[in-house]
């Protein structure tokens, strides 16, 4: 990853780890919501963190030392869809969601989906026209659908 996209990345995560925890600060002393979702979100968070570890740590014995060739990603839900870390990173802020209940947070995992819908349609349209053996029954994010 170049150096100017791993420093804008690092920003981005800061920036939106920061302003959700000042949306909490701002939301003290006001009533609890009526459901407590926080026990939920916390499993959810786990999953997804959990998830998002193991399919980059996948993807990360991919490549040889110094290599420059790029293969199809195999193991774990890498034959259901190409991009699992995306979807285990989704189920994390929606565990963050559940945990804080502000709009806000809903609101910057809404952002998140979108995003990394996107970004996973074009990377299995960028795999399908790298490899001809390319499975055309591997989805982008959400197995058997999308």
């Amino acid at each position: 990853m170049p150096l100017d996209t791993m420093i804008m990345v690092l920003f981005n995560y800061f920036f939106l780890s920061s302003s959700l925890v000042y949306t909490q600060t701002l939301n003290l002393g006001l009533p609890e919501p009526s459901i407590d979702l926080k026990y939920p979100g916390i499993v959810l968070f786990q999953v997804g963190i959990s998830g998002n570890f193991y399919h980059h740590y996948l993807l990360s014995k991919l490549r040889t030392k110094g290599g420059k060739d790029y293969k199809i990603p195999k193991g774990g839900l890498f034959d259901l869809v190409i991009c699992p870390h995306f979807l285990f990173e989704i189920l994390g802020f929606m565990g963050i969601s559940l945990i804080s209940q502000t709009l806000y947070s809903f609101s910057v995992t809404l952002g998140i989906v979108l995003y990394l819908m996107g970004r996973s349609y074009v990377t299995r349209r960028w795999y399908m026209s790298k490899f001809d053996d390319f499975p055309k029954e591997v989805k982008a994010l959400i197995p058997f659908v999308f």
